[in-house]
């Protein structure tokens, strides 16, 4: 029996050194590689993008941007967010990407005391790296890595010089402006204000309301009734827009009024194509996505260290009616 044990003993251990020995062999071969990393382990950067307009076209070529350039890179991107600006659910959703540990975040700024809280002190605590998208919060007050979108000061004083060369060196301009105005809208205001400033002949109404449909249509209507000689309105937040037409064609002609606005908001190409806004912004989305990955890996990767902290501006154009016929 003693026998029979050490001959099994001698032949499994024969047959192991046998499986060592070849596996050796193997490794010193020059044609051997090992074996290929599935894509899953090749990818090794997960980015979340994050947005409080789901489903919107601004946001959706943002997300297609953003998207091709992550499989162009290897990272794995989600594109998360809220609809309807719900705010709640916004910061909810960065919440849950600190606390996740995801590898970057890219981010539509929202300018409020909540969101500076989660990008300057749970994101930084985390190790999670931020870049703002389109709407931009100064580095100082949220600690963001970089920004990637237009130069909204020059966006206003681009839309400011289209109103001048329509209407003329004289008239009266009613600039709708959010109660709440956020960084984004303020650079709006500082660029249209200095280009109109050169014009004495132009006065400049600041018209300020609340984001409820109701709220913007209460203060047009007050606006048209208090001052009937106004002769243009620009809507330094485009989600006015829709609103501030309806309420002028309950009682006129748009025709009679020279108005602009932006292309954030769905409404505006659409008024733009069917004449009843003069200028519109366009900004470039699928660029602002494309390069905002392109940047978070090169940072995660440590390509480009540190990024510019002044940002990574995009190309902004006043598109006509004509141009959209």
């Amino acid at each position: 029996m003693k026998k029979i044990v050490t001959v099994v003993t001698a032949i499994i251990c024969m047959f192991l050194f046998y499986l060592t020995l070849k596996s050796v062999l193997n490794v010193f071969d020059p044609g051997w590689q090992l074996p290929e990393a599935s894509d899953e382990e090749l990818i090794d950067n997960r980015i979340v993008l994050i947005t409080q307009e789901l489903d919107t076209p601004f946001w959706d070529q943002v997300s297609a941007g953003a998207m091709k350039q992550a499989e162009d890179d290897g990272a794995r991107l989600e594109i998360w967010g809220s609809y309807g600006n719900n705010q709640d659910d916004f910061l909810k959703q960065i919440e849950i990407a600190i606390y996740s540990k995801v590898d970057g975040i890219i981010v539509q700024g929202l300018d409020t005391d909540e969101f500076k809280e989660l990008t300057k002190v749970k994101a930084s605590s985390y190790g999670v790296p931020v870049i703002t998208v389109a709407n931009d919060i100064p580095m100082a007050e949220s600690l963001r890595r970089t920004y990637v979108g237009s130069n909204q000061h020059l966006a206003g004083r681009m839309i400011a010089k289209q109103l001048v060369q329509d209407m003329g060196e004289e008239g009266e301009v009613v600039l709708m402006l959010d109660k709440r105005q956020e960084y984004y809208q303020i650079q709006r205001l500082k660029g249209i204000r200095e280009y109109l400033a050169e014009y004495p002949g132009i006065k400049m109404i600041e018209a300020e309301t609340g984001d409820r449909r109701e709220q913007v249509i209460t203060t047009t209507k007050d606006l048209m009734n208090r001052m009937p000689g106004i002769d243009a309105f620009i809507t330094v937040n485009a989600k006015f827009t829709d609103d501030l037409i309806e309420e002028i064609e309950r009682r006129s002609q748009v025709e009679g009024y020279y108005i602009y606005s932006f292309d954030d908001d769905p409404a505006s190409l659409t008024l733009l194509e069917q004449g009843k806004i003069d200028g519109m912004i366009e900004q470039s989305p699928s660029l602002m996505g494309k390069l905002s990955v392109e940047l978070m890996m090169d940072y995660l990767n440590e390509e480009v260290l540190p990024l510019n902290l002044d940002g990574y501006l995009t190309e902004v154009q006043m598109v006509k009616q004509v141009n959209v016929e």
